[in-house]
Parts: structure tokens; sequence; C-alpha cells
């Protein structure tokens, strides 16, 4: 690969992990700040409204790692899970909006597959 191409992924992939990562960063500020909503969609789901404490935790620190290019490989695929797991929540096919969530929520684990994968590639290849 060209120098500057190489330089041009470098940045893609830099930019493409900051929005991700930001996705993550800003559910957690949303978790601290207004925990009412989580906590009630736990309790829909007969779990406990203090679960919402450590997916602030992991969301935090998950999204800091992603962010700084950190353990990339595990923390996508860590989060793509988080993503799988936690779509169950959004699965209320009377409502559009929480389908969207629910989809969204697959398409994000996509991308963070995807991105583990290069992670898993670069590392291979001493990049």
């Amino acid at each position: 690969m060209r120098h500057g191409a190489t330089t041009q992924a470098n940045w893609t992939l830099r930019i493409g992990r900051a929005l991700i990562a930001v996705l993550f960063l800003a559910g957690s500020v949303q978790k601290a700040v207004a925990p009412e909503q989580g906590m009630a969609l736990l309790g829909n789901l007969g779990l406990p409204g203090a679960l919402i404490w450590p997916a602030l935790a992991f969301n935090a620190v998950a999204g800091l790692a992603l962010l700084l290019g950190w353990a990339t490989r595990w923390v996508a695929l860590a989060l793509a899970a988080y993503c799988m797991a936690t779509s169950i929540f959004h699965f209320q096919p009377e409502d559009g909006w929480q389908m969207s969530i629910f989809v969204k929520n697959w398409a994000i684990a996509g991308g963070l597959l995807v991105l583990s994968e290069h992670a898993r590639r670069s590392a291979r290849d001493g990049q």
C-alpha cells in the first residue's frame, strides 16, 4: 500500500473508532445523568435497576479504551456482544422507535466485529 493510502486508512480507522467510542461514552453520561429510563427498561424485564451502574462503568471504560485504541480487538468484541445482548431491551415490535434502536444495536455490533477483525489482522501483520 502506498504511504498516502496508508496514512488515509489510519485516519479513517481512527475517526471511525472515535465515532463508535463516542456513542458508548455518551451512553455512560446519559446513564449517570438520568438513570431512570435505563432502570425502567431493566425493570420491565424483571432485572434489578441497579444493573445500570455496571453498564455505565462498562460503557465508560470500553468507550475510552476504544477511543484510545487500547486492546481494540477484545474491546470491540466485548462491545459487539454487549450490543447484541442489550438489544433485547429494545425488541418491542409495537414501538417503532424501540425497533429502530434494536436494529441499530445489531448494526453497531456488526461494525464492531469488523473493527475487531481489522485489529486482529493488524496485530498479525505487525502494523
